[in-house]
């Protein structure tokens, strides 16, 4: 019986506790685990700090990086206190403007890691959670996961990371549309049908799934599966025509300090 690629062992020497995540080493697979589950593992400065420095180091051992959370849900989106902190300190939103930065870099490492990336969904992703997921380049989710982008209920812009132009290009501009402009979550059907995820099980079957895409991508020539991964991105990237992403800090800056400015007494 073949060991579970992603079996874990809590004294082992190749795991490592970061502020916010949990690193696990098993030969050429690497797992990234969002490590905050008692705040819904919400993307702070820390964790974006934790997670470039994770990404940047792109050991080319690592065959297969698996992201992934620990507790009920996959990610409840951007820390909504850090953020009104960050509007506090600066009501003209250079602190904001950073943290997005950081964002868009996260999940530029993501998508073009030389790893495949594989992203292991369970309960709920919202906002910044969907962005991380949707950087990966396989995504398997629960049967109970659910995707949600709240943004404009929050009065702000869905620019985080660059996840708007991933979205249209990967689930195309009408569909995009509709559950960004309403707000309703996607449950994990729909998410599969519109290749959000590519795969859906039971949640106690999402390891199976993961360890089911590793095994054969580790047969492969690690070359090969290098040059066809930047071969997809490119082609990938090339359908988008203009990718505006990279104002995604600037616009949510702007936004923020617009709407903290209408609701500041004077």
């Amino acid at each position: 019986m073949n060991t579970p690629l992603l079996s874990d062992d809590p004294d082992d020497p190749d795991d490592r506790i970061l502020k916010t995540l949990r690193t696990r080493r098993r030969g050429p697979v690497l797992t990234v685990e969002l490590n905050v589950p008692e705040r819904g593992n919400v993307v702070d400065e820390a964790m974006l700090d934790d997670l470039l420095s994770v990404l940047d180091d792109q050991d080319p051992s690592v065959r297969v990086l698996v992201l992934t959370a620990a507790g009920q849900d996959f990610c409840l989106g951007g820390d909504r206190e850090e953020f009104a902190g960050h509007l506090a300190q600066d009501p003209t939103g250079n602190g904001i403007r950073v943290s997005g930065v950081k964002a868009r870099r996260v999940c530029d490492a993501l998508t073009s890691h030389p790893a495949v990336t594989i992203a292991r969904v369970q309960g709920r992703a919202v906002g910044a959670g969907f962005a991380l997921a949707l950087a990966c380049d396989l995504r398997v989710g629960a049967d109970t996961a659910t995707f949600r982008l709240p943004e404009l209920a929050l009065g702000l812009p869905t620019a985080w990371g660059g996840l708007l132009p991933r979205l249209i290009s990967e689930v195309g501009a009408a569909s995009v549309r509709e559950f960004i402009l309403t707000g309703r979550p996607l449950t994990a059907q729909e998410a599969l049908g519109l290749s959000v995820l590519q795969r859906v099980v039971p949640e106690d079957a999402l390891d199976a799934a993961v360890d089911k895409w590793a095994r054969p991508l580790l047969r492969r020539s690690p070359p090969a599966v290098r040059v066809t991964k930047t071969l997809l991105n490119s082609l990938t990237a090339s359908t988008r025509l203009a990718d505006a992403s990279v104002l995604d800090p600037e616009l949510m800056a702007a936004v923020a300090s617009e709407v903290h400015h209408m609701r500041t007494p004077r």
